[in-house]
């Protein structure tokens, strides 16, 4: 998402990366964000983030095969990303301000976070506040998540993160939604078997379009058992700064989790 905590949905200002991350490569036809800035950052912010990112950015590059099968080792083959030992590797799409990131990673320092978002002002953002706890277990990409994506490993992941991803509202903007069959292909390969997708909105008609992907494909499996399940949040689910603009505005959230196969 962006979590783009001070946009409204009509101004496409939050969503998914979805820029290709080579500065070679044309942006896709289909970003799946909408702006790549907001107000300019301040001079500190600026400072901060071209000293703290290179030591927080993940290089595509060096990242295991695709192909390559997990292993047993403690957080796998992406173990290696993170200053400290890890179990399990997370990832969440388009933080935002990066409050829900930010509140996982200080209470479960023995599991890996990467975090991916295209939103400059929410980069920064994230970036000082992740120098400033001085913790180990995140990393970051600045850029589309597609690359991102298709570089992880297979089976890598214990659980992905989507949450008030853009909602492209109007029926054109549809095919830039995040949730869509090359991407839950995407996410289906990334988690080991068990893990977890979690998707908050609070834009019924994409809550509709999500559930309909995911409870069509055999490879997931809606954990929902009651209307509570997706009525309240997850436990330990610190909110964020768009959730409450949300709620302010009467917009209700809903929070959706599917096990993968």
């Amino acid at each position: 998402m962006i979590d783009s905590a001070d946009n409204d949905h009509d101004t496409s200002t939050r969503g998914t990366p979805g820029r290709e991350s080579s500065a070679n490569a044309a942006p896709r036809e289909a970003a799946f964000f909408g702006r790549r800035k907001g107000k300019p950052l301040r001079a500190g912010q600026a400072d901060r983030l071209a000293r703290a990112l290179p030591h927080l950015a993940i290089d595509l590059a060096a990242l295991p095969a695709p192909a390559s099968p997990g292993t047993p080792s403690p957080g796998g083959p992406l173990a290696a990303l993170f200053g400290q030992p890890v179990r399990a590797v997370r990832l969440e799409i388009g933080f935002g301000g990066g409050e829900h990131l930010l509140s996982e990673a200080r209470n479960h320092p023995d599991i890996g976070y990467i975090g991916a978002e295209a939103f400059l002002n929410g980069l920064a953002k994230l970036t000082s506040a992740l120098a400033e706890a001085e913790l180990g277990n995140v990393r970051l990409h600045g850029d589309d998540v597609v690359p991102l994506l298709d570089r992880l490993p297979t089976g890598s992941l214990e659980r992905v993160d989507l949450l008030y991803p853009d909602p492209w509202p109007k029926r054109r903007h549809w095919k830039r939604r995040f949730v869509q069959p090359d991407n839950i292909d995407r996410i289906a390969r990334l988690l080991a078997p068990g893990g977890h997708f979690r998707f908050a909105t609070d834009v019924e008609d994409y809550a509709g379009w999500t559930l309909r992907h995911l409870l069509a494909d055999e490879r997931f499996v809606w954990t929902a058992r009651r209307a509570d399940d997706w009525r309240r949040p997850w436990a330990g689910w610190p909110g964020t700064r768009y959730e409450a603009k949300a709620m302010r505005a009467g917009r209700v959230p809903g929070y959706y989790e599917f096990q993968r196969i």
